[in-house]
């Protein structure tokens, strides 16, 4: 294994390469232009890391440093010690593979006067990351192949990968967009918007809203107290919500959506194999193609229908079950004591 940085090695020569932005303090940097990254190994405590894909011409790494709690400012020097005595820290290369490492010591505990250190990774974009940190964000993009990623407490910013993408936060927002394959993304209390993905999808949240817009494939999006508001949506698509609004237009596919006690409003440009609704007390309106073959079997407290024709079964106040146009995709919709409206159009 080769040691790009050993901090008493370089100490002079990355302060005076050293410059303040609104990253922090650039603490070292490296090309990587020679090395052929194909893996990134990177774990923080604190700070936040960014792996970038780039053409390998482009490759390299920036370390910053940032401070926790203070009102003034480190000395060049007092950032150095504390590294030293405080911090387990190094970079290295091997065998195609870049580890990035910092961590505190088993003795440290003085938080207040301590130090953030933070990865700006910029490497070839066929290339694999497992990133950690204990409390910033996490940005990664432009890379296709199986992507790993935590944070204790950060927001995750996931865009342009393609292949496995696997990441977790324990209580910070996600935003996903233009990825596809195979995503798998859980926040323990954020917000999570994802635009304009593809394939197999899972977004959880247990307690923010979900934004999703423009997806398609199979989606699994659930959320135990946020609202989900979503547009063009196709393929398959189940949500579910323990206690939000789920408003969803412009659906293409077959659908399944719930809530424990907010409203249900749909809108299904074209059926899929399937529509199930279920609602335990609030509204549902489901505007769905007229002219289509449909089996319906309908619950709620009040049913109100629009463009119905060509029906046949039975038809009461609180509950349709029957065929329109000789049968078809079946439509489930169960409100519990709230009303329904079931508009054909």
């Amino acid at each position: 294994m080769r040691t790009i940085l050993g901090f008493l090695f370089i100490f002079s020569w990355t302060f005076t390469q050293a410059q303040s932005s609104h990253k922090g303090l650039l603490y070292f940097n490296k090309t990587l232009t020679s090395e052929s990254i194909k893996e990134v190994e990177a774990k923080t405590s604190g700070g936040e890391i960014e792996v970038t894909g780039v053409t390998p011409s482009e490759a390299r790494i920036e370390v910053y440093v940032t401070q926790n709690d203070r009102h003034e400012s480190y000395s060049k020097e007092e950032i150095q010690k504390i590294i030293e005595s405080d911090f387990e820290f190094a970079v290295t290369v091997s065998g195609g593979k870049l580890g990035a490492v910092s961590k505190p010591k088993r003795h440290f505990n003085n938080w207040n006067n301590s130090i953030s250190i933070s990865y700006h990774i910029y490497v070839p974009i066929a290339c694999v990351t497992q990133l950690n940190t204990s409390g910033g964000d996490i940005r990664i993009s432009n890379l296709t192949g199986a992507q790993h990623f935590n944070t204790s407490g950060g927001g995750l910013v996931v865009k342009a990968l393609v292949g496995k993408i696997d990441g977790r936060t324990s209580g910070g927002y996600i935003k996903v967009s233009d990825c596809k394959d195979d995503i798998n993304l859980e926040t323990s209390g954020g917000e999570i918007d994802a635009s304009h993905c593809s394939g197999k999808i899972k977004l959880t949240t247990s307690g923010g809203p979900l934004n999703l817009n423009d997806l398609s494939g199979n989606i699994l999006a659930t959320t135990s107290g946020g609202n989900v508001d979503a547009e063009k949506i196709s393929g398959e698509l189940i949500t579910h919500t323990s206690g939000g609004n789920i408003s969803l237009t412009g659906m293409r596919g077959s659908l399944e959506a719930s809530t424990s006690g907010g409203n249900i409003n749909i809108e299904v440009l074209e059926t899929g194999k399937y529509v199930k609704l279920s609602n335990s007390g609030g509204r549902v309106d489901l505007q769905i193609p007229k002219g289509k073959g449909l089996d319906l079997d309908v619950h709620g407290g009040r049913i109100r229908t629009e463009g119905l024709s060509n029906f046949s079964g039975s038809m009461e106040k609180e509950t349709i079950s029957g065929k329109v146009n000789g049968g078809g995709v079946p439509v489930d919709i169960n409100a519990g004591s709230g009303d329904v409206t079931l508009a054909l159009k």
